[in-house]
């Protein structure tokens, strides 16, 4: 699977169709209106998500290992 940083999966919410709704602190909150889940993306100074973290933000999205 490809590293991805906070921002540049912020990116690639949005064009999916995602709108952040609200931004606390370092994390950008994200919501659908076809899907109840709301997604909160650390956003740290252009740093990597850690694997575990970016499989469970993919699997609430709906997005493949393509979409990166």
């Amino acid at each position: 699977m490809k590293s991805v940083s906070g921002k540049d999966f912020a990116k690639i919410l949005e064009r999916k169709g995602w709108v952040l709704l609200r931004i606390q602190g370092s994390h950008h909150i994200y919501g659908h209106f076809d899907n109840a889940n709301k997604i909160s993306i650390p956003i740290h100074a252009n740093k990597s998500l850690k694997i575990g973290l970016l499989r469970h933000f993919m699997k609430q999205a709906n997005l493949s290992d393509q979409d990166l």
